[in-house]
C-alpha cells in the first residue's frame, strides 16, 4: 500500500508507480558533525550526498519521509533557464548577469541528467518541452523569444510554433501558439529523491527520516539542532525546508512563502493518441500556471496552482478536472487513478532565496517552481561553498529577495487575494 503523507494531501501516481522506498530510521541520541541539514528534499539530499563524497562528516534529518514533500510530488517538468524568461531578467538586471542567471541554469540541467546516468537512476526522463499561450497578445513576445535564446544565450533549440502545429503537438486547439524546446523535459521525480538518499546514504551521509527539527540555535562557534530524538551539534547547518519551514527559522519564512499545487493523473491514454503524442512537457503562459505531461507509459499528469478551500484528494480531482476539461474535452469521462497536493516555495520576485542568516547558518530556497534543476544544483553547489570553492550560489545571494508583507499571521490571505486577482486576469 502506498505511504500517505501526513503533510500532504492524496497519494500521489509517483507512489502509486513503485515499490515501497527504502526507509531510513530517525536519528537516535545526540551527535556531532561537521554539518547538519535540515530538510530532506532534493537541495539537502545533494548537499548531504557531494560533502559526503569529499570526506566532510554530515549529518541530515528529515521531519518525515524522502519525498514527502515538493520534491517527491511537483510536476516533474524541467524547463530551462531561471524561473522568468532570459529577456526580462535581462531587462531588470542586464545582459551579463542574466547570461550568469541562464547559464547557471543549464549547468543545472545538465548535473540532474549527469548525475542521474553516474548513479544508475532511472529517472524516466523525456525529452521535449513546450510552453503556450493562451492569449493571442503574446505573440511578440513567443516570436522573439527563440531568436533572442540563440542569439544573446547561445541557445539554439527553440523555435516558434504556429497555431498548427501548436495544437498538432498538443492534440488541442485550446491554445494560440507556443515555443518548443528541444533541449530540456521532464521526469519522475520520485525515483530521483529515491535514488539520491541512496546515493548520499552509501557516500556516506548519516541520513535520517521521521525526524523533525524543533529549534535551531548558533551560539559560541557552533549550530545545535534540537529534535525530540537528541541534539546534532556542527560547525555548519544548512536549512532546506523550503516550504515546510513554518516557525523553526523565521527569516525564511518571511521570505519564503508556501503556496499549494495540485495534479491529476490519469490512466494510460492509449485511446486518445492525439492527445501529447510526442509525449513532451507543457506549461502555459497563464500567471496561475497549468502544467501537464504525458508519462512513460502514457497517462496525463495535469496540474494547476491554485489554492483550495480544501485538501481532499477526491475534491482536488473536482477542480483539476475542469482544467483538463477546457483543454482536451474527450477526457470529460475519464477518471484520474490519482490526485494529489503539495507545497511549493515561493518568493516576491520568484527566484531563490540564498542567506546566511545567523552564524554558520545557511537556508536556501523559494524555488518558486523551478525547483527539479535548480534544488539539486543549489545543494550540490551549497556543499562545493563548504568545501571552499567560489560557486554559483553567489548569484542568488547578490538578488534582493523581499519579505512578504503582512508577516506570518497576514502574508497568506494577501497571497491569496493577489492569486486571486491574477487568476481573474487570466480568465479575461
Amino acid at each position: 500500500m502506498a505511504w500517505q503523507s501526513p503533510i500532504s494531501p492524496g497519494i500521489s501516481w509517483y507512489e502509486s508507480s513503485i515499490d515501497d522506498r527504502p526507509e531510513y530510521r530517525p536519528l537516535d541520541g545526540s551527535v556531532n558533525a561537521s554539518v547538519a541539514i535540515v530538510g530532506g528534499g532534493f537541495t539537502g539530499l545533494q548537499a548531504a550526498y557531494n560533502l559526503a563524497k569529499a570526506g566532510v562528516d554530515v549529518v541530515l534529518v528529515e521531519a518525515h519521509r524522502f519525498g514527502d514533500g515538493a520534491s517527491g510530488r511537483n510536476g516533474g517538468q524541467f524547463g530551462t533557464g531561471q524561473r522568468w524568461w532570459p529577456e526580462e531578467y535581462e531587462e531588470e538586471f542586464g545582459l551579463p548577469l542574466s547570461k550568469q542567471l541562464f547559464d547557471m541554469a543549464e549547468r543545472a540541467k545538465q548535473y540532474v541528467l549527469d548525475f542521474s546516468t553516474e548513479n544508475a537512476i532511472d529517472i524516466e526522463y523525456m525529452q521535449g518541452h513546450m510552453i503556450v499561450a493562451h492569449k493571442p497578445r503574446f505573440e511578440k513576445y513567443f516570436r522573439a523569444n527563440p531568436e533572442i535564446a540563440a542569439e544573446r544565450y547561445n541557445y539554439p533549440h527553440l523555435h516558434f510554433m504556429e497555431k498548427d502545429e501548436t495544437a498538432t503537438r498538443l492534440g488541442s486547439a485550446r491554445y494560440h501558439f507556443g515555443v518548443y524546446d528541444k533541449n530540456t523535459g521532464h521526469i519522475h521525480p520520485m525515483k530521483l529523491i529515491i535514488g539520491l538518499a541512496q546515493a548520499a546514504q552509501a557516500a556516506g551521509a548519516k541520513i535520517h527520516e521521521m525526524t523533525p527539527a524543533t529549534k535551531i540555535t548558533s551560539e559560541s562557534g557552533k549550530v545545535r539542532i534540537e529534535t525530540a530524538r537528541g541534539t546534532i551539534t556542527a560547525d555548519k547547518a544548512l536549512v532546506a525546508t523550503d516550504a515546510y519551514t513554518e516557525k523553526l527559522e523565521p527569516v525564511t519564512s518571511s521570505h519564503v512563502m508556501p503556496i499549494g499545487s495540485f495534479i491529476g493523473a490519469t490512466p494510460p491514454l492509449d485511446n486518445f493518441p492525439p492527445i501529447l503524442p510526442g509525449k513532451e512537457s507543457v506549461a502555459d503562459s497563464r500567471f496561475v500556471v497549468r502544467y501537464f505531461r504525458k508519462t512513460r507509459d502514457n497517462r496525463l499528469l495535469f496540474g494547476g496552482r491554485e489554492i483550495y478551500s480544501s485538501e481532499k484528494p477526491e475534491e482536488i480531482g473536482d477542480h483539476i478536472r475542469k482544467q483538463v476539461v477546457e483543454i482536451y474535452p474527450a477526457l470529460a469521462d475519464v477518471p484520474f487513478t490519482n490526485a494529489w497536493g503539495g507545497y511549493v516555495g515561493i518568493t516576491m520576485p520568484r527566484f531563490p532565496f540564498v542567506r546566511q542568516v545567523a552564524p554558520g547558518i545557511t537556508t536556501i530556497g523559494g524555488y518558486s517552481g523551478h525547483g527539479v534543476l535548480l534544488a539539486n544544483y543549489c545543494g550540490k553547489l551549497y556543499a562545493d561553498m563548504i568545501s571552499g570553492k567560489q560557486t554559483e550560489l553567489e548569484l542568488f545571494r547578490g538578488l534582493k529577495v523581499p519579505s512578504f508583507p503582512g508577516g506570518r499571521t497576514f502574508r497568506a490571505p494577501l497571497l491569496f487575494l493577489a492569486l486571486s486577482w491574477y487568476a481573474m486576469l487570466d480568465r479575461m
